[in-house]
């Protein structure tokens, strides 16, 4: 930060003062007695602010990309085989905990599609998954991505009934006219900071899987 003041000013004490307990301040004092930056010499001032400007480095803006999050719970029996079905609809994997399978899709019907793909062939497999979808900015790290939309779909995901493919209502709201049916499941706490604390969730329904599942 920047403070400047006019030597012979009224307010220069009181300036400084305020400078000196900011840290990492400049404090900059110009000849003259004006108060007003717009009084006086004002080249100086003018000259004094450029030339900060020239040092100040931009923090860099982290790379954010719109995606739908899909986080799937899953055993670890049955993981490597379910993974299988991330590709099949498009979805790139992203790190995940254990006993989770997690992905970010470019189009939120493909991922509520390939979470029905998941929780199906883990009914065939003799085991039970569940999943939650939420849709937002995330900021793109190396291999993987982060944010309140990662945390949110992992939120969704936890409170989820074995066997059911939960999403947030923006997942809802932006597949409407697609044709996939919904069941209200209420509005749920999830504790995710920099998000609202109620999210309304929904339930999919009448899964539309037109591939045999294998049974392996």
């Amino acid at each position: 930060m920047l403070v400047l003041y006019r030597a012979d000013e009224y307010l220069r004490e009181a300036t400084r003062y305020m400078g000196e307990r900011i840290p990492g301040a400049r404090i900059v004092a110009l000849p003259g007695a004006d108060h007003l930056p717009w009084e006086g010499d004002q080249e100086d001032v003018l000259r004094e602010i450029e030339g900060f400007l020239a040092t100040v480095e931009a923090e860099p803006e982290p790379d954010r990309v719109l995606a739908t999050v899909l986080h799937a719970r899953v055993s670890e029996r049955t993981a490597a085989v379910l993974r299988g079905h991330l590709g099949r609809f498009r979805g790139v994997e992203i790190p995940a905990p254990a006993g989770a399978l997690r992905a970010s899709f470019d189009g939120p019907a493909r991922a509520i599609r390939c979470a029905q793909a998941i929780v199906a062939h883990a009914s065939a497999l003799g085991d039970e998954a569940a999943a939650g979808l939420h849709t937002g900015e995330c900021e793109a790290e190396r291999d993987t991505l982060r944010g309140v939309p990662v945390e949110l779909a992992a939120g969704v995901a936890a409170v989820a009934a074995p066997g059911e493919v939960l999403v947030s209502s923006t997942v809802r709201d932006l597949v409407a006219g697609s044709g996939m049916a919904f069941a209200e499941r209420g509005a749920v706490t999830l504790p995710v900071h920099d998000a609202p604390p109620e999210w309304p969730l929904h339930a999919a329904l009448d899964a539309a899987i037109t591939e045999r599942l294998p049974v392996a």
